[in-house]
């Protein structure tokens, strides 16, 4: 861990990027929290972060804003790449689960399901 401004000493960066130290807490992560409307009191409790670590998570953005935002930006775009990925990735794998054979077993238990879903539908 690396301590970047020794003015908010709970803000360092890790491997995972900025990071609230000895968590594994993301400021990115809490500013997506902070762009969806939540409090900052809201998002102390909820993460269970002390005053002094939400002071300096929202002391560390506010000082170092454009840098910040360049770096978030980054980082939902290589998550947006990721989510892309792993959709196409699971959309071949489901099309491939589709495809197969249906065993016996599987035939009786859809056929349980089926039978279950007629009974409660009015």
């Amino acid at each position: 861990m690396v301590a970047l401004d020794t003015t908010f000493p709970s803000v360092v960066r890790t491997e995972r990027g900025l990071t609230v130290s000895g968590t594994r807490l993301t400021l990115y992560f809490l500013e997506d929290h902070f762009r969806a409307g939540w409090p900052k009191e809201m998002v102390q409790q909820w993460f269970n972060l002390t005053d002094q670590e939400i002071a300096d998570v929202t002391g560390y953005v506010a000082a170092h804003r454009e840098e910040f935002d360049a770096e978030y930006r980054d980082v939902l775009a290589q998550a947006e790449a990721n989510r892309k990925y792993w959709e196409q990735r699971n959309c071949e794998r489901f099309e491939q689960i589709k495809n197969a054979p249906v065993t016996p077993e599987q035939a009786a238990r859809r056929a349980k399901l089926e039978e279950l879903k007629r009974r409660r539908s009015p």
